[in-house]
């Protein structure tokens, strides 16, 4: 596995759970918090199968 997808496999749940924290602090709305993780999962099979 190359290093940008080990990187991609890395980053893309610790945007998911950074959205969630700063979901739960009161940072971001429920609507930020939905758009940041659903961006984060379209993303990342995208990048992650390109070659």
């Amino acid at each position: 596995m190359p290093e940008a997808q080990i990187g991609l496999s890395i980053a893309t749940p610790v945007i998911i759970v950074f959205a969630i924290t700063l979901y739960r602090m009161g940072v971001l709305q429920r609507m930020g918090t939905v758009s940041a993780i659903l961006a984060a999962a379209a993303a990342a099979p995208s990048l992650f199968l390109q070659k």
